[in-house]
């Protein structure tokens, strides 16, 4: 068993393990340019079924040792050389469809973050970044494009499980999920979510007048800049301020020996972030990333989302042969703003099933449209026909009011942080409402969020004061 013992600046990583990581963290994992698609029906892997058989013996925040396998991750360890001028050094994460490494630049003596793709990962992906990153158009959405990672270097590795996309930014620090899970109380200052929130619906803002959607949004793939540059230290130095790499030795069960396209030592990632409740707001300056589930709707029909659920359009699956769109990611940045501004999520996410955040919705937001309401054999012994909830001693009603007081307002009074005076709630109330119209083509644009009332007197207002800082 691996050292527990937290670094200087991994105050909180241990006690998470025991509890946040059991409790909280099960749709969520270290990574920097997230492809989070922990969700079992995001796109599976066709070659082969050693990735849905358990081969190995799992190491806790380590990708999945099964999916070393053709089509899959590609074996890479500390010291390796990557393209001839990237030097691996540490670890960032991983996600279904990448890890992520921090390695050093050895022609501009930089740190730089790579993440390498699987060989079946979507090939779009490299092309979406490289458009929204290069884009020269100038308009009033080009502030967002602040809040996209710019491509540094992009090229293809060969090995034993395939040909591996890569392409390389600048290192961020932490995913917005991770800084909550190293929180007790899950929470952003006030000020701090209002300006993360103003950043996200302008990054969403400016995905969409490039002519895409991004298909996966969620806080977990909005990532905290770092708000220093690491390039600084010499390496030496970087180990002593965040720890040396740590491994842990890859075993089968069957106790056979291991293939050569697997690695023999997994690497953990390392910890640059900081707690929610700690980050000050000259720190909220955010990067969305992952982008392997984004496509532009008039060159490519997607009727699947692969959102996690507690995010995911209620049209996905009630209007499963309608191509899903614009107002598809709108759904989903609602949900992540509730998140960013309160403790948990709108819709309860704990052993979530459709069925179940179907009756999470309707009991926040009402009844859904008669023809998906007809459809939806889950009401039964759920809500009379007219919607009102019935038999519900084990999983109780909660209304879009109680949810804000015990989500986001209790919360904030236990830790004697600032409320949400009843002009700004209401303001909040009438955003988000706009965003989770149940049919997609009733929702508020990204453009009209710009627009509101909450954004342009609170949210808008706390990112001006770090824009140019």
């Amino acid at each position: 068993m691996r050292n527990l013992i937290p670094t200087p600046f991994q105050p909180f990583r241990a006690r998470f393990l025991l509890f946040h990581c059991k409790a909280r963290r099960t749709q969520h994992y270290h990574t920097q340019f997230r492809d989070f698609s922990c969700i079992a029906s995001r796109r599976s892997h066709t070659q082969g079924d050693d990735s849905m058989r358990h081969i190995y013996e799992p190491i806790e925040e380590v990708e999945k040792l099964e999916s070393y396998r053709a089509g899959g991750y590609h074996p890479i360890t500390i010291g390796d050389h990557i393209h001839s001028r990237y030097q691996v050094v540490h670890k960032l994460g991983h996600g279904t469809y990448s890890t992520i490494w921090l390695a050093r630049d050895q022609k501009h003596n930089r740190y730089v973050a790579i993440k390498v793709c699987t060989a079946d990962s979507n090939p779009l992906e490299f092309s979406v970044v490289s458009d929204l990153s290069s884009s020269q158009q100038s308009s009033s959405t080009s502030l967002g494009k602040t809040m996209i990672p710019l491509m540094i270097d992009r090229f293809e590795i060969q090995g034993p499980n395939g040909t591996h996309p890569c392409y390389v930014t600048a290192p961020a620090r932490m995913s917005l999920s991770e800084a909550k899970d190293a929180s007790y109380n899950r929470l952003f200052q006030l000020e701090v979510a209002r300006a993360l929130s103003a950043q996200l619906v302008l990054a969403v803002d400016y995905v969409h007048s490039q002519g895409f959607v991004h298909g996966d949004l969620h806080y977990g793939n909005v990532l905290l800049q770092l708000p220093f540059d690491l390039s600084q230290l010499r390496l030496e130095e970087l180990y002593k301020k965040y720890g040396e790499p740590a491994f842990e030795a890859i075993r089968r069960f069957d106790g056979q020996p291991l293939p050569r396209n697997i690695p023999s030592r997994a690497v953990l990632p390392m910890w640059l972030g900081e707690a929610s409740d700690k980050t000050e707001l000259p720190e909220a300056k955010i990067l969305l990333a992952d982008f392997g589930e984004a496509f532009s709707p008039t060159k490519q029909k997607r009727f699947e989302s692969h959102t996690p659920l507690v995010g995911r359009p209620p049209e996905a699956r009630f209007e499963p042969h309608k191509p899903l769109s614009f107002p598809s990611d709108i759904w989903s940045l609602g949900c992540s703003l509730w998140e960013i501004i309160g403790q948990n999520s709108l819709f309860d996410g704990m052993f979530a099933t459709a069925d179940s955040i179907t009756c999470e919705q309707v009991d926040a937001l009402g009844i859904l449209p008669v023809e998906w309401w007809y459809k939806w054999e889950g009401r039964h012994g759920k809500f009379a026909e007219d919607g009102t909830p019935i038999n519900r001693e084990g999983n109780p009603h909660r209304s879009w009011e109680v949810r804000f007081e015990k989500d986001i307002q209790e919360p904030r009074q236990r830790k004697k942080m600032p409320l949400i005076e009843p002009a700004e709630r209401e303001a909040i109330f009438k955003m988000l409402k706009s965003m989770l119209e149940f049919r997609p083509e009733d929702r508020s644009s990204a453009k009209q969020i710009l627009e509101c009332e909450w954004m342009v007197r609170w949210a808008l207002p706390e990112y001006e004061k770090i824009r140019g800082v």
